[in-house]
């Protein structure tokens, strides 16, 4: 029985929807210029993660990293 091909799929680019493959040096886009588009959006705010972090492990290192907001003296 002959072995059946598995198909290949079609990746397109998050940020224009352009064809893009898997081996590609921007992957999973077809640009650098996709890729810092992509990136801008997620500092500027378009894009957020829906649920909290519960998992106090992560809070733990996020915390270590300075991802917490501290308060500003006054002094500042």
């Amino acid at each position: 029985m002959p072995a059946k091909k598995k198909s290949a799929k079609v990746l397109r680019c998050p940020t224009c929807g352009e064809l893009v493959s898997p081996k590609g040096e921007d992957f999973p886009f077809c640009s650098d210029r996709c890729r810092k588009i992509d990136l801008g959006k997620w500092a500027m705010g378009v894009y957020k993660i829906s649920s909290p972090v519960l998992d106090p492990e992560v809070l733990e290192d996020l915390g270590e990293l300075g991802g917490g907001h501290k308060k500003r003296s006054e002094d500042e």
